[in-house]
């Protein structure tokens, strides 16, 4: 590798015949384009995540609420990482903890050399005055400060030096647990039962004896999500569990092979595949933990499936299913196979009946929600809350408890319920994110509203332009409200959470720093979708010193959802992937949420190619481009790049074999490009089941790429994980198999050992994408041998 600052290499004849220009082309390009070199790309990186992170100063990121009406967060700044506590009832801020003495104190019993400014805590509580309970390195650690301070590791099992390998690959006594509410025990997963685990003692205690490989309790290894967690639901009063036993034993299995020195490591898990006879089934259990009595639910097995994301565990924790305070009843919400129909239910927690309070069915698919599961079991006033888009919008519905009948609707209007995140029962009040509520504003902008159960107007409790993230106190009395734009870094308040007033100023973030770097903001627009009328929000990135007597080549950053789009965050963001960093290399860099991309809209717009998952947003991506090369003269049309990962991966290789006059480059990384070779829970979704065709085929036929790879023209770079766990890199091998038989150039490369993310081998492959792009889009020879500089997150 050379060093970051180097030489520059000029424009090479070669290079542009081989990217297709034309002789005038050539000649044209040699005298627009300077040459590119290695101190462009050293600039270029510091504009990527994290780096770019790095250089903003009092950003408030995660907000964590304690009990007693205090939160914590992380502070940072050119001098390190402070945390900071801060009371809500008097707006007191001061540091969480000393930050000289944890360091000490947590670097001795970790074994590690730990600078107080550089802790990277990932959680932290409160026991009482100078006692903390903190998470390092997902390790548990009890640390009192007082007098010298010493931290010890909170007891594992009931001998941490007789620790083994259990029957399932696991270490005994380092699983991962999920504590209690009251946070005295622990519920973990070993040799495919259920445990707990006093978390003062290290005490352990089987709660299930007759699990089994592939026929486990709260097992979360189901298609591509394969953790070591537990899937499980405490009751409020910490006696009980809520879980299932899930049954694999009939599902295929995914094999992967690692790449060594000498007999390759297999790994071996189940993964459903789309249309797969047999797939992954629950058996709903509620286990007494005091007499470890369990209690099956009198039901028959439940698919595997949540009412929002691919997995039956959406954020950690098992969503779908809610206890009641007294811990009597047992509400959960069951999904069918293609997400169409669910079925609300309510379960005796001492006998196991079982009863269906009403169900719905949606056209296509449903969802309880976007950014979280927003429904709720109400049983103190006998009724649930709702949430359906039904009316073409998200919105909260009230329904009697005991007749299944619908009362009336809580909210009404345009735009969208994204996220209950509060229910009052005494007050009868609903705190919730809605988006595309105001008129005249973005309508991807969050905003907190509370409104009546018994229906009426909402109230606006975040009335600022902008973009809302929302962290609302235990109790329900206070907010932290961070709201930003894409331009302004965000302004961090305390509110009250009964009418939105401002407490106090908490922070507000300077970027300037990040400025000096060469960032600029990215600039919104909007373009017309597909049928001239629908508006398509994005983003653009410009070179900072673009010159509008110049043309330069436009890449499109692609994700074409269906549950998430291009833009993915319209708050403010150091980095977007590198868009910045290429935009710094003299492209210009667009991302455009098209019809069908998410959830964020109305439902029109988000099932726009239900069904159709080929379609991938291009047909609004090309109108889109158009539209801008119209407005703007320095876009060059004859050069248009497009790039992306996962379901960007997929859809870039869509748009060269769909469109390939219009785009000439494409990066697919990661690609999902037949949803055959995907897990069933994901595709079944956007897809549909499989069904058979008039003439024989699939209903699978259309959307997978490798049967329009022979209409490649530009040029085509694939790449893929070897060991992704997620997208398994076959599929990206049948689209290589599919060019070869059709005797079409293409350039692949296979990262060894990498899972989906491209972790260790990330900013390599980043180097790679801007070689290629300047390359074959720009016509300039990219520096040799770079190696990227980014800091670890």
């Amino acid at each position: 590798m050379v060093p970051i600052f180097g030489t520059r290499h000029s424009l090479g004849l070669l290079a542009l015949l081989a990217a297709g220009f034309s002789a005038p082309a050539i000649a044209q390009n040699a005298a627009r384009n300077a040459s590119v070199g290695a101190d462009d790309y050293a600039r270029a990186a510091r504009l990527m995540k994290p780096n770019a992170e790095s250089l903003v100063d009092h950003a408030v990121g995660k907000v964590y609420w304690l009990d007693d009406g205090r939160f914590w967060y992380r502070d940072h700044d050119a001098n390190g990482d402070r945390y900071l506590r801060v009371d809500a009832a008097s707006g007191e801020i001061a540091p969480a903890f000393d930050h000289d003495k944890l360091a000490k104190a947590l670097g001795k019993a970790s074994g590690k050399t730990l600078r107080a400014n550089a802790l990277r805590i990932e959680d932290l509580a409160i026991e009482s005055g100078d006692r903390y309970e903190i998470t390092f390195k997902d390790r548990h650690y009890r640390c009192d400060l007082s007098g010298k301070g010493s931290c010890t590791p909170v007891q594992a099992g009931k001998k941490e030096a007789d620790k083994k390998e259990s029957t399932d690959g696991k270490t005994a006594g380092n699983e991962p647990g999920t504590p209690s509410p009251d946070k005295t025990r622990e519920a973990f997963i070993r040799d495919w039962n259920l445990w707990v685990r006093d978390r003062a003692t290290g005490e352990e205690t089987q709660l299930t004896r007759d699990g089994i490989e592939d026929y486990g309790y709260a097992t979360d290894n189901a298609g591509w999500k394969h953790t070591d967690k537990a899937i499980l639901v405490w009751s409020p009063d910490s006696s009980k569990i809520a879980t299932f036993r899930q049954d694999q034993r009939k599902t295929g299995d995914m094999v992967l092979v690692a790449t060594t020195i000498g007999t390759p490591k297999v790994e071996k898990w189940k993964y459903p595949l789309v249309g797969d006879r047999d797939v992954t089934m629950i058996e709903r259990v509620i286990i007494d933990v005091p007499t470890r009595q369990m209690l099956h639910l009198k039901m028959p097995p439940d698919q595997h499936r949540s009412t929002l994301c691919d997995d039956i565990s959406c954020d950690g924790g098992w969503e779908d299913v809610q206890w009641a305070e007294d811990g009597k009843t047992l509400a959960f919400a069951s999904s069918s196979r293609d997400h169409k129909q669910v079925w609300l239910r309510i379960a005796d927690a001492t006998s196991g009946e079982v009863r269906t309070v009403f169900d719905e069915t949606a056209k296509t698919w449903f969802d309880s929600g976007i950014t979280g599961v927003s429904w709720r079991y109400l049983p103190r006033s006998r009724e649930i809350l709702w949430y359906s888009r039904r009316s073409n919008w998200g919105q909260l519905y009230l329904y009697d408890l005991d007749s299944g009948k619908l009362k009336h609707a809580v909210t009404k209007g345009e735009g969208n319920v994204a996220e209950v995140l509060r229910v009052d029962q005494d007050a009868r009040t609903v705190w919730f994110v809605g988006v595309g509520k105001e008129a005249g504003r973005n309508p991807y902008y969050r905003h907190l509203y509370k409104v009546s159960l018994d229906g009426g107007e909402q109230t606006l409790l975040t009335p600022e332009d902008a973009d809302h993230a929302i962290t609302l106190s235990k109790d329900g009395s206070y907010f932290v409200d961070s709201y930003s734009t894409v331009a302004t870094p965000p302004a961090t308040l305390l509110r009250r959470a009964d009418n939105g007033d401002a407490v106090k100023e908490i922070a507000r973030a300077d970027i300037t720093r990040l400025k000096a770097a060469g960032w600029v903001p990215p600039e919104p627009f909007t373009v017309k979708a597909r049928d001239g009328k629908t508006d398509l929000y994005g983003l653009m990135f410009k070179p900072a010193n673009l010159d509008p007597a110049k043309r330069y080549p436009i890449i499109d950053y692609i994700y074409p959802g269906p549950q998430q789009g291009s833009v993915q965050n319209w708050g403010f963001l150091a980095a977007r992937s590198d868009s910045q960093s290429l935009a710094q290399l003299g492209f210009v860099v667009v991302a455009i949420d098209g019809m069908g991309s998410n959830p964020w809209r109305s439902q029109a717009f988000y099932e726009a190619y239900a069904g159709d998952m080929g379609d991938y947003t291009l047909p609004d991506q090309v109108v889109g481009l158009r539209e801008l090369g119209k407005r703007h003269a320095w876009i060059d049309m004859d050069r248009i790049g497009i790039w992306g990962h996962s379901g960007g991966g997929a859809a870039t290789a869509a748009a060269m074999f769909r469109y390939p006059d219009v785009f000439k480059v494409g990066i697919s990384e990661s690609g999902n490009h037949d949803n055959r070779n995907y897990e069933d829970d994901w595709a079944e979704k956007w897809q549909g089941l499989p069904r058979k065709n008039k003439d024989g085929g699939s209903s699978y036929d259309d959307q997978a790429n490798q049967n329009h790879a022979r209409n490649l023209k530009g040029h085509l770079l694939l790449a893929h994980g070897t060991l992704d766990d997620n997208v398994p890199p076959y599929n990206t091998l049948l689209v290589v198999d599919a060019l070869i038989k059709a005797n079409k150039d293409f350039d692949l490369l296979l990262l060894p050992n990498e899972r989906h993310g491209f972790k260790d081998a990330a900013a390599y492959m980043t180097r790679r994408r801007w070689d290629y792009f300047l390359r074959n889009l720009m016509g300039v020879e990219p520096p040799k041998g770079v190696e990227l500089k980014v800091e670890k997150p």
